[in-house]
């Protein structure tokens, strides 16, 4: 398989973490394992995300390519990121596949979290252009996340992006603050095995 055609897997932290953190490291090994080229840079500032920092950390790297073989995971903050790279691709460029877990599109009314999203959501998104870069969307939330990041995020992004939203009860954050069984998450190498 030469490079321009291997499968590539793009993983993303969120606020307040980095690439080592709650299941990230897990679903790295579990795709190399299969042969795929997997990249899960550590975004600076996690506490509070600047979206233009965190899009130079992508968009800097000359050894990675956004191909139709593509796929971009990310929890929290880098589910909204991925957004942003989304609009920022080339107009000739489309992945196969994208998994937000727990991502949002608004601020929130909480004022402890709002530092966190606060940048990375206050321009409009542009859903024609997020939709036409990628093949396929899943939305992955629970109905109880502390974070302002539930259910009504998920269903915003459904409606605008189409794909497959899957709510599931009493999941917090899909963290290890929830529960330590999110050193892993089997969820999402089961959406990434269907085509």
């Amino acid at each position: 398989m030469n490079s321009i055609n291997m499968k590539n897997a793009l993983i993303l932290h969120g606020a307040g973490n980095d690439s080592q953190g709650n299941w990230f490291p897990w679903l790295k090994s579990k795709l190399e394992a299969k042969g795929w080229k997997v990249w899960a840079p550590d975004l600076p500032n996690t506490d509070r995300p600047n979206q233009k920092d965190w899009l130079d950390v992508i968009f800097s790297n000359e050894h990675w390519q956004f191909t139709d073989e593509s796929i971009m995971i990310g929890h929290s903050a880098g589910a909204t990121l991925i957004l942003r790279i989304l609009e920022r691709l080339p107009k000739d460029t489309q992945i196969h596949k994208v998994i937000l877990v727990a991502g949002t599109v608004e601020r929130g009314t909480k004022p402890e979290y709002v530092q966190y999203k606060e940048d990375m959501v206050k321009r409009p998104f542009n859903w024609k252009k997020i939709k036409r870069s990628c093949e396929k969307f899943y939305f992955i939330h629970s109905m109880n996340d502390p974070y302002q990041c539930g259910a009504d995020q998920g269903e915003i992004m459904h409606k605008k992006l189409g794909g497959e939203l899957i709510i599931q009860p009493d999941q917090g954050h899909f963290n290890l603050e929830r529960s330590p069984k999110y050193k892993r998450f089997p969820l999402i190498l089961e959406i990434l095995e269907r085509r």
